[in-house]
């Protein structure tokens, strides 16, 4: 799966609902085959991450969270996953928020022993988003929270990204940084309609109004994309107090070659050194090595 062909999973999981019910023996069977091969491949990783409240904010409504299990037969069919979300409300709403969210996915998704990570992913997320919206719905204090999540499952030498709002994930492949993720915001939607230069929308007065959350709405579809992996490939997921100062080949540039432990250090020094106007938070993961993927086909 390369570039260019690269599928965006909910499409493939929208045929799959389709037809399920005319051929769920198949579509079983299908998954079965990804659980199988997830068994004798295995992507080798290095992580690092590091949150920071900024030099402007009282609160720190940023989380990271991951989960590497260690039964091969969990890691076969669920992956390690890895996240990031940014809070917004106040009263430490968003701190509440970014943390039922991170805690709710990770347990609901490995809860969920179907093999289609796309569809628990789909699942753990909606989840979430219920908890939070409800519970803001119940305390008056909470009214208003939600937070944005992107994450990444790895399972055997494939990435998952589910993604939420307008924090990124960023792919890094040999020379290159792309940003796998579409920001869930209003200046992006007028930068792809055409109404926005990428220029204006980094100074524009409405930048941080993002259109899609978890929390806001009682029910939120995530975007799901599934990209296959390479020995040297870095992933890094970061909240918009990152991205918001830090260019993406200023990111790839700290980045490439860096530990991911020094890689998240220097990207967050860098983002307060530009002034920190909102809490920084990265994760940051390298592909090692891909065990038996040559064997796999």
């Amino acid at each position: 799966m390369n570039q260019e062909n690269r599928t965006k999973v909910e499409e493939a999981e929208e045929e799959h609902e389709i037809t399920a019910e005319l051929i769920p023996a198949e579509l079983e069977r299908e998954w079965e085959k990804l659980v199988e091969r997830a068994r004798r491949v295995r992507t080798v990783v290095k992580m690092g991450a590091r949150t920071d409240l900024g030099r402007v904010r009282e609160n720190n409504e940023d989380k990271f969270d991951f989960y590497e299990p260690e039964e091969d037969d969990v890691l076969a069919i669920k992956g390690s996953f890895y996240g990031v979300a940014d809070g917004m409300g106040g009263h430490a709403a968003g701190q509440i928020a970014s943390e039922i969210a991170l805690k709710t996915v990770v347990k609901s998704y490995y809860a969920d022993r179907s093999p289609e990570v796309a569809g628990s992913l789909r699942r753990a997320v909606r989840e979430a988003n219920s908890l939070i919206h409800d519970t803001a719905q119940m305390i008056a204090e909470r009214s208003g929270m939600g937070t944005t999540l992107t994450a990444v499952v790895i399972r055997a030498d494939e990435a998952y990204f589910v993604h939420v709002g307008d924090s990124r994930a960023y792919l890094i492949r040999e020379v290159e940084i792309r940003q796998v993720t579409e920001d869930h915001s209003w200046v992006a939607e007028q930068v792809k309609r055409g109404a926005l230069t990428e220029e204006e929308a980094r100074y524009s007065p409405f930048r941080n109004v993002i259109t899609r959350s978890l929390g806001n709405m009682p029910s939120v579809e995530p975007d799901i994309i599934a990209e296959e992996l390479r020995v040297g490939d870095t992933i890094i997921l970061c909240s918009d107090g990152l991205s918001g100062s830090v260019e993406p080949d200023e990111i790839l540039e700290l980045a490439a070659g860096a530990s991911p432990s020094r890689a998240a250090m220097d990207l967050v020094d860098t983002a307060n050194e530009r002034g920190g106007p909102d809490n920084i938070t990265v994760v940051v993961v390298a592909v090692k090595d891909i065990i038996g993927q040559d064997e796999a086909g």
